[in-house]
């Protein structure tokens, strides 16, 4: 039937139509809070590029913790920013890593509230790679290349002193060939069998990502990522990272980023029947607030359009730094 016997507006007519028909519905279970722990004492340090996003230190972790669970927000995300670093990333592993004991103190706080640990090097290697590096140095120039293999023990024993620590959830973000193989290996053979395996699976080389450089003080001091993370132009490599990732033992599978990848978690939601991941990055975010703070735009209503977009496509879990104001406007 067409026009006038077909009419698509009757469906929209009021808010309580519009709201029975709606397809897809965002809820604060959806979301992941990211939060960056560092080292020293009193530090709640707002990060320039990110408004209203923080640093704090152990003894300020707290207050922000308990603003995340009064939301009903059901998990965070631990980034940490160590003292030291080194060419390794020990403080990556040290059982008295900074993501160690702030996962201790969350745990000790509220059981319930679920840790996911993102399993990386780059914060903690004073290189600001994910991995073990072998440099050479040409005209004064460094050049570096990341060692694949030599950087999965590393890795593992990274994810592994998490897991002791008490995180729920691994989040391995190094981009490394086989590193859920080796990760779940390494959990397994500890006793953490039961412990989940978020993969970042499908993690673009993307200039996104500039204000988190800030946030985690993880900038490469040479040469870049993309001899590791993907190139944006690609699409089906993605299905091969994610295959591959499902079959070493990923739990969960990730795309990251997320605004301009909806194509790619529609893509990876089709082809494999995992929980889905939407990682809305730094540069996602800080984009928006920069917009917001001008007056161009209506922050509230752009966000939660935004972050419906994520759902739609395929999203079952969203990582946002807007994850508690999403949960405020959600609740009116």
């Amino acid at each position: 039937m067409s026009f006038p016997i077909t009419r698509h507006r009757r469906l929209r007519g009021s808010a309580g139509i519009r709201g029975m028909v709606r397809e897809t519905v965002l809820n604060v279970l959806d979301f992941v809070q990211p939060i960056f722990v560092t080292y020293g004492t009193g530090v709640r340090n707002e990060i320039s590029s990110m408004p209203g996003v923080y640093h704090f230190s152990l003894d300020t972790l707290k207050a922000e913790v308990d603003e995340i669970a009064a939301l009903g927000i059901p998990a965070v995300l631990l980034f940490g920013i160590p003292e030291t670093k080194d060419a390794i990333g020990s403080s990556g592993f040290a059982e008295d890593g900074i993501v160690q004991e702030a996962t201790r103190l969350i745990k000790q706080w509220y059981p319930e509230l679920l840790v996911v640990a993102d399993t990386c090097l780059c914060e903690f290697t004073d290189h600001g790679h994910c991995g073990m590096v072998h440099t050479h140095t040409v005209d004064g120039v460094v050049h570096g290349d990341v060692i694949n293999d030599a950087s999965l023990e590393l890795l593992t024993r990274t994810a592994v002193s998490q897991a002791k620590a008490g995180a729920d959830i691994i989040a391995p973000s190094n981009m490394m060939d086989g590193f859920v193989e080796a990760i779940r290996a390494g959990l397994d053979d500890n006793g953490f069998e039961h412990i989940p395996i978020m993969s970042y699976s499908v993690k673009y080389a993307s200039a996104f990502y500039g204000p988190f450089r800030e946030a985690a003080d993880s900038a490469p001091q040479f040469g870049n990522r993309k001899t590791y993370q993907m190139d944006p132009a690609n699409v089906r490599e993605a299905l091969r990272e994610a295959e591959s990732d499902v079959l070493e033992g990923a739990d969960m599978l990730m795309v990251k980023p997320a605004l301009a990848y909806l194509d790619v978690i529609r893509m990876i939601r089709e082809q494999f029947d995992l929980p889905l991941v939407a990682y809305n990055v730094s540069g996602e975010y800080s984009m928006v607030k920069a917009a917001a703070q001008q007056g161009w735009i209506n922050e509230q209503a752009v966000v939660l359009e935004m972050l419906t977009g994520m759902k739609r496509a395929g999203a079952d879990i969203i990582i946002t730094y807007f994850s508690k104001d999403a949960a405020r406007w959600l609740r009116e």
